[in-house]
Formats: C-alpha cells, sequence, structure tokens
C-alpha cells in the first residue's frame, strides 16, 4: 500500500501508557518540531489500561487498540492509517511488535536497545531487510548538536588519528534494591526476561558504546568485559567496566554504572588523537571542550562561533539559551521525519540525515553480548559476535 502524507506523518505507538516514563519522552520529541502527529496506540498489554491511556491523549477510541497485532492489521489497511509506530515496550517486546509494522510497510522508531537477546536482534535486520519500510532507533544523545560537532571535527581529521576513546555513565538509582519498592521501571530493568541479559550495560552502557561510535567513526574489535552486581540478589549487572580494542589501533575503556551515588545522568565521552582532544558531557551538553596539543582548551558552545554545519542544522534557539535532553530526543525524530518523507517520494533522504539505525542497535546488542561472555570467563578478550 502506498503511503503518501504531505502534512503531518501519522504515527502509532506501542507501549508508553499510563505511567511510562519513556512513552511520554517520546511523545513530546515526536512533537517539537511538529512532523508528526500521534493518531493511534496499543498503550499497554492490559486493554483496559490502553484505552484509558488513550483517553488520557484524546485519541479516537476507535484507534486505541488492546492488541499491537490487531493494531498493525487494521492499520495497514485504512487509507488514512498510520506512516510510522513508535515501540516504547520493554526490550524483550521490541521484535515481535516492530516485525508486525515492518511486514506490513509501517516505518518503525523503536526505542533502545533494539532488542533483549542477539538472536533476535539478527532476526530484525533480516525483518528490516525484507521490509520497504525504514527502521529508526532511538540512541538520542546523537542528536545533540555538539555531539554533531564533535562527530564533524573527527571525520574532518581536526583530532589525527584517533588513539584513545573513553566513555562512561554512571547513575546512582539502583543503588538500593528499588525493583523491590514498587517502582516499576526499576522492576522490569532488573529482570532480565525483559531486559536481557544486561543490566547497566544493556540499559545505559549501549548508550556509552553508541555515542563513542557515532562520534568516531571506529568499529570495536574485541573488548574485555567486567560485569558486577553490587546489590544482593539482583539478576543483572549493576556495574560494568569494559576495556576496548577498536580497529586501526585506537584503545578505550568504558564505564556504566547504576550504583554511583552521587551521579544523576552523568554520561561522558573524552576522545584522544595525534593533534588534540574532545570532550563532551551530557549534563553540560551545549559545551564542547577541544584541546589542540600544546594549545589551552577551547570552549565551543552550541549556535556560537566556532561551531559548524553539522551542529549548526541541528540547532533550534540562539546560543546561550540551553537545548537539552528532549530537543536531542527531537531531532531523532525529525532526522526520521525526513527521511520517512523522502522515501514517500520515492528519493533518497538527504546525506546531511543521520539517525541510528538496525545496524547500530545490532552492534549495542552484540556489545552486550560480548560483554556478558567476556565477564563469564574471567574478563577474557572477545570479538562482537555480529
Amino acid at each position: 500500500m502506498e503511503r503518501i502524507n504531505a502534512g503531518r506523518i501519522r504515527l502509532g505507538m506501542v507501549g508508553g501508557g499510563r505511567d511510562a516514563f519513556i512513552g511520554g519522552v517520546h511523545r513530546i520529541a515526536a512533537r517539537i518540531d511538529d512532523h508528526f502527529d500521534l493518531v493511534a496506540g496499543c498503550f499497554s498489554s492490559t486493554a483496559e489500561k490502553s484505552q484509558a491511556s488513550g483517553a488520557d491523549l484524546g485519541l479516537d477510541p476507535a484507534r486505541v487498540y488492546d492488541d499491537f497485532t490487531e493494531m498493525a492489521k487494521r492499520e495497514a489497511r485504512l487509507k488514512a492509517g498510520i506512516d510510522a509506530v513508535a515501540i516504547v515496550t520493554p526490550n524483550h517486546m521490541h521484535f515481535p511488535v516492530a516485525r508486525e509494522f515492518l511486514k506490513r510497510g509501517i516505518h518503525v522508531i523503536c526505542d533502545k536497545p533494539l532488542t533483549a537477546e542477539l538472536k533476535e536482534a539478527r532476526q530484525m535486520v533480516k525483518a528490516a531487510e525484507r521490509s520497504d519500510a525504514l527502521f529508526v532507533l532511538t540512541h538520542n544523545y546523537s542528536g545533540y548538536p555538539m555531539v554533531r560537532q564533535a562527530r564533524e571535527m573527527v571525520s574532518a581529521g581536526e583530532l589525527g588519528a584517533i588513539r584513545v576513546v573513553q566513555a562512561e555513565y554512571p547513575q546512582d538509582w539502583l543503588t538500593e534494591a528499588a525493583e523491590h519498592s514498587g517502582l516499576k521501571q526499576a522492576e522490569w530493568r532488573t529482570d532480565p526476561a525483559r531486559s536481557g541479559a544486561g543490566g547497566s550495560i544493556g540499559d545505559i552502557g549501549t548508550h556509552a558504546f553508541h555515542l563513542a561510535s557515532f562520534v568516531t567513526g571506529l568499529a570495536l574489535a574485541e573488548l574485555s568485559a567486567d560485569l558486577q552486581s553490587f546489590v544482593e540478589g539482583r539478576r543483572v549487572d549493576d556495574n560494568a567496566h569494559v576495556m576496548m580494542r577498536f580497529e586501526g589501533g585506537a584503545r578505550g575503556m568504558l564505564w556504566s554504572s547504576q550504583v554511583a551515588p552521587g551521579n544523576e545522568n552523568a554520561l561522558r565521552l573524552r576522545i584522544y588523537g595525534e593533534k588534540g582532544g574532545l570532550e563532551w558531557a551530557q549534563e553540560e551538553p551545549n559545551t564542547l571542550w577541544h584541546t589542540p596539543f600544546g594549545q589551552p582548551p577551547r570552549r565551543l558552545t552550541r549556535a556560537n562561533a566556532g561551531a559548524g554545519d553539522a551542529a549548526g542544522r541541528v540547532t533550534r534557539i540562539p546560543s546561550g539559551h540551553p537545548e537539552g535532553y528532549l530537543e536531542a530526543f527531537a531531532t531523532i525524530y525529525s532526522e526520521a521525519a525526513a527521511a520517512i518523507r523522502a522515501h514517500q517520494a520515492g528519493e533518497a533522504a538527504p546525506r546531511d540525515v543521520l539517525y541510528p539505525g538496525v545496524q547500530d542497535g545490532l552492534a549495542g546488542v552484540a556489545f552486550v553480548d560480548a560483554c556478558a561472555r567476556s565477564s563469564a570467563r574471567n574478563g577474557a578478550w572477545v570479538s562482537l559476535n555480529m
């Protein structure tokens, strides 16, 4: 079925019902740049909650579904059915939900990680390749303007050959056994049946890994990991240390932790090459530090002197007015919108449109799998099993 919509892109959502954090984030991000209209959804595995969530959002009750397969089938038949679906369920549901929409030619915008298991990640790649629809993965930190700036500078050779990559993402919200307190987010994220084998390494370590790969363009050759569950009885890791060897000779280290008191969302990336270094921190996202070797550090800020075209095209407001997490998330949605509209017109997306895709997702799940295998072998060096 041909899907052409000259106005806003019609968006559906699976998951993200009442009290679901990430569903609300996706809905805000989809609205910021005015490219999407949310028109349908299956917001919960519980029919009553799905209907109530749809009512909260003011949707037509006929477009609020009790079952995601029913939603995919009916929306594909409707003349004004959805163009794309946002998948914001727990990790173990990403593949079965995406598969239903992909095979009906409906574009997929999926929260990370791609899947809970590596086998399903490979199946997702095949499903995306068989489909005519696009697949977008919301590694939202790649949407920050100064992350785009860093990527542009590395690509232009301003750091020279990359030697060292340091990525970290510490939090403190699971320092105690929050999964036994009734907190929904903690409960499913520490359940390996729903989150997958990775705890902190899957939940936030994949963000740090993707950010390092996105900015440097380096492919990971092998890693050595030490995963730990510090909270008694926890079934997934809550702290991870990973040493990395990249193709071409660069070396790296990655730390993810959800038991680091005093840290909220302290994602940080440092890159060092033969000509200089870059440093970016998610909690101060409008600033990028560049230190050419032998010179004082240079503070580059969003929409100010020194910021290039890559940062400028995803900047919305003048310098000094902070753009943050929601705007970075919106960048991914806007990049998806540009790609979807080009697809509807039978054209290739513009070359400067950047969004994480299914292969990025496969790499992330393979990274988690490799970390688990390495840690089980006392830190043995292993390759990603793509």
